[in-house]
């Protein structure tokens, strides 16, 4: 069997259009325009990066956007009522807040502070609730684990009686997306797996798996004679194992690692999988 590879950015670009559409749709019938803010405190350079990409497609989509930058400086009671501000405003659809956030700031505090109804990133304990709920109850599921999800479905996957394994308990990625797949409904009804680093039997646990979703945030983690012939693999973000410098600019520059073992990743006939991969932010487990 032939490794089939099946590229996030291109499913990405299919559902951007989507969105779009539907919020041309709203203009047209309702005459409001989604609001969406992101709030950014300090000057991390992955922060910025992370925020520039969420302006640039808010805005090619329609969105009403707005940045905010704060100081590195700000105050914890300052950030909570920007925060406080936005959830009273009627124009405002969406709170996105960049973690991380300065040591001096009580993030899950934060977080909290947010308008559940508001809350984009589905962090809030409410939407957590609610994504536990299944069904209609959903009103923000965390991006990443939907992102996988839509991978699998819009590539075909069979979930219904899958055996999904889960490698990794984080609440960003690993606890969302096993609950996601558990659910009663269209691209879910599987049989969930949830394993970690302390997993007694990790490899036993990957064998059975249709699909594999990988983010324990640790390289080289799965092996490849671990991998059931046919079987999906989501390989959910990248890790820092190291510096090399760039032949193009002389600078240091990050070497990547993923939870997959490399020499799988190498193998394009390897026999054993179909892949995904889906770029995301892991925590370590």
């Amino acid at each position: 069997m032939t490794a089939k590879l099946i590229k996030g950015t291109e499913i990405r670009e299919v559902i951007l259009e989507e969105v779009k559409s539907g919020v041309d749709e709203i203009k047209e019938k309702h005459g409001v325009v989604p609001g969406l803010v992101t709030i950014l405190v300090g000057e991390n350079p992955a922060s910025i990066s992370y925020v520039t990409l969420k302006i640039k497609t808010a805005e090619r989509l329609g969105f009403n956007e707005i940045q905010d930058s704060q100081p590195e400086d700000i105050s914890e009671a300052d950030l909570l009522g920007l925060v406080d501000k936005y959830n009273k405003d009627d124009a405002i659809n969406g709170i996105l807040v960049q973690l991380p956030l300065p040591k001096h700031i009580n993030e899950k505090k934060v977080l909290n502070a947010i308008d559940p109804d508001k809350d984009v990133d589905g962090f809030h304990p409410v939407n957590v609730g609610r994504l536990m709920i299944g069904g209609g109850e959903v009103k923000f599921p965390p991006c990443t684990p939907a992102g996988i999800q839509e991978m699998i479905v819009r590539s075909g996957v069979e979930t219904s009686g899958a055996e999904v394994v889960v490698v990794g308990r984080s609440n960003i990625v690993g606890k969302p997306i096993a609950n996601m797949m558990l659910q009663k409904g269209d691209g879910a009804n599987s049989t969930v797996t949830v394993v970690h680093t302390r997993t007694k039997d990790l490899e036993g646990h990957c064998k059975r798996a249709d699909i594999l979703i990988v983010a324990a945030g640790v390289p080289g983690l799965v092996k490849p004679e671990w991998i059931k012939p046919g079987a999906c693999v989501i390989d959910v973000g990248v890790n820092r194992v190291g510096e090399k410098i760039s032949e193009k600019t002389g600078k240091k520059i990050a070497i990547q690692g993923r939870g997959v073992h490399s020499r799988i990743r190498s193998e394009q006939n390897h026999p054993a999988y179909r892949r995904c991969r889906n770029q995301g932010r892991l925590e370590r487990v």
